[in-house]
């Protein structure tokens, strides 16, 4: 990412109010109860947006807007809004933290040039914090980091920056130090500008004072400086001439440096701040603004030709051909099915027509929204790097790309973790049936990690989602949003099937009923394969024995044969298959032979190779008291969990414990940690990986299918 002005040459539309190098695309992201949505409350109040101060524990928050958020006080879907600071337009993402809804900080991240990651001073580094971290160097987002929740008792701001860099292998630099701790947290001082600032409580921290470093301060800022400067140094040539020559780069030189290093991903600059005490929020805009990609560096954007598959890119403006991502699909009730889109190039434009490639079909952009949360603004045009949502795009999902029909280019869409939870759900009159369809069908397309199907065998409908919570909050929205009724059963764990060794089968698939028959033939062999390789399907055959257009067909049957599961009905994953040999006929082989004959083999060299069920284990993170320790642990053992972990020192009288704990003996837990800590102990948990289920569990598995 070259800060070289010279190559970048893009042009602008004659109506747009903010040049694109002033606009800010960034998400705020952290582990659950991090602070992220009061520091998103802050952020709106300092720019203007909100004139009273929203609070989540009294249910006010602009950005947690749902009734589901506002009740339990967590951010369940990611809101988008838009504002200014410093006449630069900062477009924001509030994500959620809690593991249940993580398909919305993939999908945010994806359309994000930057984030702020929320770190809570006294939790420090938890685990969905290093899953957000993950995300975000997927798609290559530059971070600033934010140590929140200075005031709190057992505030440790740099012990927080040691576990970034020791669990995150992240180069946390600080560029604000914070002024007393706890109780006394006053302010930040500004290592660059080497300055005080301190904010007034009966201004809501709108006023700011910056005064002179204390004395007591100034030697912790001139380390810190020097740190910084070293860090710096390491990847940027001119403030590394600086350095060599023991000279100090000034403010002017320093600043850009920074930014071309956090850019790269080289540095990660730290802020600190108490946003419900609403002090420091207005440091993290002034780094946001001075450090954080705009979408002229991103500058080139990567896809494929709908058309070729063959790699192909555009840069950002107004005047390229218009390109957009949809990251997410609503249904809001006032407006209907609102898109969510982040353009990259070109502009939107209402009543455009535009192309789907993924569909190959036109679509209209109906009205176009600036989103504010839940409250909206209608706008005639959005231009390129600004995030917004339409009307009026009828068959759109999350990750498809709209582009010109006489320019297309499909962008790279999103991935999303496989369900690990299931419940039948049935509605309570007959009536309500075609009403319970279309909601699970529109909770569906908003939500990737949210599946609904049919059960063959039952005839019930099984909702699929990642976790307790996930579908709870699937089945409130049910009967408050779509108005309907049901039932339900019992949480379902989404097990896995794998193979326990190699082997081989040779099918043929013969149909013999008068006139046309149906022939295949197929030999081929398995072989299971590590966790996380996938299907993969290799042919062998030579001379001609099966032709080519009959490979694909074959294909197709064993991965569907793998998806409906071979022993108890739960998905195959993980194997290798070779496709061998086989023969056909001239007349009556055809593709739907082919694909059963390839469906059967697999069934068949499935059941010789022997099979094991493998159940989803969490990774969980219990905080409790330490005279409580000992029943926890036991707990944690009673439910076939080890004990990776244990951590006395996170902070005083508490103690962490890191468990590997399966799934389904995890139905419930939040009760029973509750009830042998008298409500002390908090807890989280995240998929970790699959892993065998023991024999004697299997078995009861097997009799209940």
């Amino acid at each position: 990412m070259s800060d070289n002005k010279q190559e970048k040459i893009f042009h602008e539309a004659p109506g747009r109010k903010v040049s694109l190098r002033d606009v800010r695309n960034i998400g705020i992201m952290a582990h659950i109860d991090a602070g992220k949505t009061t520091v998103s409350e802050r952020i709106l109040y300092y720019c203007g947006v909100n004139y009273k101060l929203g609070e989540v524990h009294e249910g006010t928050a602009t950005m947690d807007w749902m009734e589901q958020e506002q009740e339990r006080g967590i951010t369940i879907t990611s809101a988008a809004t838009t504002c200014m600071w410093k006449n630069h337009r900062i477009n924001l993402i509030d994500t959620p933290g809690h593991v249940d809804f993580t398909a919305e900080v993939e999908r945010s991240l994806r359309v994000l040039d930057g984030a702020v990651a929320v770190f809570c001073s006294v939790g420090k580094v938890q685990p969905q914090t290093e899953t957000v971290w993950r995300q975000a160097q997927k798609y290559h987002v530059p971070i600033i980091a934010l140590v929140n929740k200075m005031d709190r008792t057992g505030a440790d701001f740099y012990g927080a920056i040691e576990e970034m860099k020791f669990k995150l292998h992240a180069n946390a630099v600080p560029i604000y130090l914070p002024i007393g701790k706890e109780a006394d947290f006053a302010g930040c001082i500004d290592v660059v500008n080497n300055k005080a600032v301190y904010f007034d409580g009966d201004e809501n921290g709108a006023k700011m004072r910056v005064e002179e470093v204390p004395a007591e301060y100034a030697e912790k800022r001139e380390e810190a400086f020097r740190n910084l400067v070293e860090c710096v140094a390491e990847v940027d040539e001119e403030v590394m001439e600086l350095f060599l020559a023991d000279e100090m780069p000034s403010v002017e030189v320093l600043v850009p440096a920074i930014r071309r290093a956090t850019l790269a991903a080289s540095i990660v600059p730290v802020c600190c701040a108490s946003a419900f005490k609403k002090k420091g929020v207005q440091c993290v805009l002034d780094a946001v603004v001075d450090y954080l990609p705009s979408p002229v560096d991103i500058w080139d954007i990567h896809g494929s030709n709908p058309a070729t598959g063959e790699p192909m890119s555009r840069h950002v403006g107004d005047m390229q051909p218009f390109a957009a991502l949809v990251f997410k699909i609503m249904n809001d009730p006032f407006v209907g099915k609102l898109s969510f889109f982040r353009i990259y190039s070109g502009v939107a434009q209402r009543g455009m027509t535009v192309l789907n490639p993924r569909t190959g079909k036109r679509e209209r952009l109906g009205r176009l929204l600036q989103m504010h949360a839940n409250s909206r603004e209608e706008r005639d045009e959005i231009y390129s790097g600004d995030i917004a949502a339409a009307v009026g795009l009828k068959n759109v999902t999350t990750g498809d790309t709209i582009c010109l029909e006489d320019d297309p280019i499909v962008l790279e869409a999103m991935s999303f973790p496989e369900p690990v939870i299931s419940v039948a759900v049935e509605p309570k009159s007959s009536g309500d049936r075609d009403k319970l369809y279309k909601a699970l069908g529109a909770l569906s397309d908003e939500d990737p990690t949210f599946t609904m199907r049919s059960d063959e065998e039952t005839g019930q409908t099984i909702i699929s989602g990642m976790g307790e919570l996930h579908l709870e909050i699937i089945l409130d929205r049910l009967v408050r949003e779509f108005k309907v009724e049901c039932n339900t059963g019992a949480p379902q764990v989404a097990y896995r099937e794998a193979l326990e060794k190699p082997a081989d089968a040779d099918c043929k698939f013969v149909r013999q009923s008068g006139g046309r028959g149906q022939y295949g033939h197929v030999i081929m062999d398995i072989t299971p394969m590590p966790a996380g390789h996938g299907i993969t399907i290799e042919n062998k055959v030579v001379g001609g024995r099966i032709p080519k257009e009959y490979i694909k067909p074959i294909e197709n049957g064993i991965r569907e044969a793998a998806a409906g599961g071979v022993m108890v009905g739960y998905p195959l994953i993980d194997f290798h298959v070779n496709i061998l040999d086989g023969s056909y006929h001239p007349v009556d082989s055809s593709e739907m032979a082919f694909k059963i004959a390839g469906s059967m083999a697999l069934k068949e060299a499935a059941r010789k190779a022997g099979m094991m069920l493998l159940e989803p284990i969490m990774k969980v993170e219990v905080t409790s008291p330490d005279e409580n320790m000992g029943d926890l642990i036991g707990d944690v053992t009673s439910r076939r969990g080890i004990i990776v972990e244990m951590n006395s020192s996170a902070q005083g009288g508490f103690t962490k414990i890191l468990a590997h704990i399966p799934l389904s003996e995890l139905f419930g837990y939040a009760t029973a940690i509750r009830s042998l800590s008298r409500g002390r102990a908090s807890y989280s948990m995240e998929p970790s990986h699959f892993e065998r289920v023991p024999k004697s569990i299997q078995d009861k598995i097997m009799e209940k299918k």
